[in-house]
């Protein structure tokens, strides 16, 4: 394959002169002899936004720094999706669209330079015209490939293909700081046959989300045949995380191998009344987490976005089931391994019309910090801190707990409210805080509660 090198169009490495001409006008001499290598070398170039074609290899040799400019001007707009909507959004640092075989690699760095971006947001986010720029986006592309890059400092969401078909991240390593604002790890949304491997993601958001649109989306695609395996996560909201925006679907997830360090949730899935959906067919095995708030987390009653205030997303009485109840089911734990869990062992709570369903827990055991900070679980109304619980389960159906164990838990190691076929199986309860209330709580949860039913359990 032919190698087009950006120093041959005019390009001036640790020079501070833009760069953006000649990396253009490199692309643009590959996609006229059909496609090629895109060559950063050793240096630091300073760019805007990059606008790849179809068979195109933007490869960073090791030293290479591709820094990205701060300044709105450098980043055309275009229409794309913003949190699940199409809208003019500015374009990301790297980003196209309607394109075939397109690949980022080699061990150089994308530094999205995300601070002055962060501060607009901050204290002065009407002054953006557009949404920030993401750091790399690809729209409606087929066989993208992401291998080996580090990607520094984020102005938002880090990896975000859109209604792409497959995508492969490998070896790639995302850094933005723990408090910058929406800097997303990889976000696949509305892609199918998508796989995920060997990264390590230390941000300020979701280490990993997985959407489809929300109720606001016109198109509703689904996510789907995702495989997430060998990936460290650290800090970030959830290590991996499916909705809220799920109007479209995500199916058919298998989630392995993986540490999670820090996150505040480590599996989420979230979503609520109004935008519609299903998430099923979710495999989640061989995970180790440490020092998180809550392990799994599963909410139908997740209230932020547009229109998360309003009372049909909070109330707790049920409503009618339409097109726009969300729904969970089919979803499976086995080995793993959570430690210092501060909050709760498991928080999963259904709607009061369209409960969690099918979920099974193998082989898990959990052991809570002795220094456990309060938090909530997950985001939903009416719902206080918690300390060293155990699993919450609200609004459940047809529950399997085999082999779990929590550990030096308060109150009861599983506490059910209305719940129907809620089975514990082979279950243990270890070292808890007050050892003098496990004897009154040997009891097993009442399977086939009423409405409004509640019981406790060991």
């Amino acid at each position: 394959m032919q190698m087009y090198n950006i120093e041959d169009y005019g390009a001036v490495r640790d020079s501070g002169i833009p760069a953006t001409r000649a990396i253009a006008d490199a692309i643009e001499a590959a996609g006229r002899d059909g496609g090629g290598t895109v060559y950063i070398p050793a240096g630091t170039f300073v760019s805007g936004a990059i606008l790849l074609r179809s068979h195109i290899e933007l490869n960073l040799s090791p030293g290479a720094v591709l820094s990205f400019s701060t300044d709105p001007a450098d980043y055309p707009v275009v229409e794309s999706r913003w949190e699940g909507v199409r809208q003019q959004v500015y374009a990301s640092c790297i980003y196209g669209k309607d394109l075939v075989n397109v690949s980022v690699t080699g061990s150089g760095t994308l530094e999205g330079n995300g601070g002055p971006w962060w501060e607009l947001f901050r204290k002065r986010r009407q002054e953006l015209e557009h949404p920030r720029p993401k750091l790399i986006s690809f729209d409606s592309c087929t066989r993208v490939t992401l291998k080996d890059v580090t990607l520094l400092n984020s102005p938002s969401w880090t990896v975000n293909p859109i209604n792409c078909s497959n995508v492969t991240v490998d070896n790639v390593s995302i850094l933005n700081p723990s408090d910058s604002p929406n800097t997303d790890g990889i976000n696949p949304e509305s892609c199918s046959n998508v796989r995920i491997s060997n990264c390590n993601i230390d941000v300020g958001d979701d280490c990993i989300a997985i959407k489809a649109g929300t109720e606001d989306t016109r198109e509703r695609i689904p996510c789907e045949n995702i495989t997430i395996t060998n990936c460290t996560m650290i800090h970030g909201h959830g290590g991996v995380v499916l909705g809220s925006e799920m109007s479209g679907d995500i199916r058919n997830v298998a989630i392995s191998n993986c540490i999670f360090k820090q996150t505040d949730r480590g599996i989420r899935m979230k979503s609520r009344r109004g935008r519609g959906g299903i998430i099923e067919d979710i495999r989640i095995s061989n995970l180790v987490m440490d020092n998180v708030l809550c392990p799994f987390t599963m909410n139908l009653y997740y209230f932020c976005g547009p229109r998360g205030k309003e009372k049909y997303v909070w109330d707790k009485n049920p409503y009618p089931v339409t097109a726009g109840t969300p729904c969970f089911r089919r979803i499976h734990f086995a080995n793993i391994t959570a430690r210092n869990v501060h909050a709760a062992a498991g928080f999963l709570y259904g709607l009061a019309e369209q409960y969690v369903a099918e979920v099974t827990f193998t082989n898990v055991d959990i052991s809570m910090a002795a220094d456990a900070t309060p938090g909530q679980p997950d985001m939903m109304t009416g719902i206080e801190d918690m300390q060293r619980r155990g699993f919450y389960l609200g609004n459940v159906r047809d529950v399997q707990f085999q082999q779990v164990t929590v550990e030096n838990h308060e109150g009861p190691a599983f506490y059910i409210e209305n719940g129907e076929a809620v089975e514990l199986l082979n279950c243990q309860s270890r070292n808890t805080v007050r050892p003098e209330q496990l004897e009154a709580r040997v009891a097993i949860a009442a399977a086939d509660l009423n409405a409004g039913g509640q019981a406790e359990a060991l």
